[in-house]
Parts: structure tokens; C-alpha cells; sequence
């Protein structure tokens, strides 16, 4: 992933190509009655630098869109304002979700693991992902806390059904040509 030469490598990201997918699942003693949610933009912009190990992606938070396979449109549409509201991301005051590396180490396999800070909710924390190439695209997970970025996890029926602090961010990257 990361050649190592004299001159720059830096490739911006291709966004219509390039996407980022959350996946929130669901918790509490009612949690038969609620399900888990797949939540998914496309990144709307970044770079890869090969040669400065340097990764920048974007993705306009108003972009976010659930992609459950399950409920209704109605559900669909009062999960969607929930998690553009105030309640969740407020991405009226915090448009912008950005990752920025600060290194990365070489894994087996064509692995890294790429550290970082992200912008999420208008506060910065560091993360660690896992990322791979896999047929031309480059692909990875992290898992991060609601709470770390300011995000109370949205709770229903007194909190017998609520989504859990814990999230999977996944990404599927593919340079420009």
C-alpha cells in the first residue's frame, strides 16, 4: 500500500467510488423489538499519500443515509432525522466527518494499521484502523465509542431498547485515476 520512493504519491480519492458504511447495533432487554442499522455516504473527498503515509478523507455528514434492510420507510425516515438531529451527529452545527492519519505501520498480507484523528461531532480523538488492498480498492474497519465524540447513544422505552456505545466505521476506498 505504502511504496516507498523519492517523490510524492499522492492520489486524491475517488468519490463516486468511495464509500463509508456505519454499523450501529442495538442493546437492552427489549432489543428484539429494534434492530441493528446500516448507515452509509460516500467519502466526499481526501487523498492517499503513498510515499508520506498520509490518509485524508471527508464525508459530508448530512450525506449519511440508513440503508436498513429492515423497518419500514417510515422507520427509515424517524431513524434518519434522529441521527441528523441535535440528538446524534447535529450535523447542521458539525457538517464535516474527517480522518487524518498520523502514521501507519506495515501489517502481513498487505495490511496497515493506520493511526489517526477524527472529527466527528466537533470533537477530535485518535483511532487506529485496519486497512487492506483488496482488488484495486482499499479496505477497512475501526470501532469506536458515541460517548468519546459527545454522542449520547439514543435510548427508547426508558432504555429497554437502545443502541449500543460501541460502532463499527467500515470504509471501501479507490484512488482517482
Amino acid at each position: 500500500m505504502w511504496a516507498v520512493a523519492g517523490r510524492s504519491q499522492e492520489h486524491a480519492i475517488d468519490t463516486g467510488k468511495s464509500v463509508m458504511t456505519v454499523r450501529v447495533y442495538k442493546a437492552g432487554v427489549l432489543s428484539a423489538f429494534g434492530h441493528d442499522h446500516k448507515i452509509a455516504a460516500p467519502i466526499a473527498g481526501g487523498k492517499v499519500d503513498k510515499t508520506a503515509r498520509i490518509v485524508e478523507l471527508h464525508v459530508n455528514a448530512a450525506a449519511l443515509e440508513v440503508r436498513d434492510a429492515k423497518g419500514s420507510d417510515k422507520d427509515h425516515a424517524e431513524i434518519q432525522n434522529t441521527m441528523a438531529g441535535p440528538q446524534v451527529l447535529d450535523v447542521k452545527s458539525h457538517p464535516e466527518i474527517v480522518f487524518r492519519s498520523t502514521g501507519a505501520k506495515p501489517g502481513s498480507n498487505d495490511a496497515w494499521t493506520v493511526s489517526g484523528n477524527l472529527t466527528l461531532h466537533g470533537q477530535t480523538r485518535p483511532i487506529t484502523v485496519e486497512v487492506r488492498e483488496q482488488n484495486g480498492h482499499y479496505v477497512g474497519a475501526s470501532l469506536l465509542n458515541q460517548t468519546d465524540f459527545g454522542i449520547a447513544p439514543v435510548k427508547v422505552a426508558g432504555g429497554a431498547v437502545r443502541v449500543k456505545n460501541e460502532v463499527r466505521i467500515e470504509f471501501d476506498i479507490q484512488l482517482a485515476r
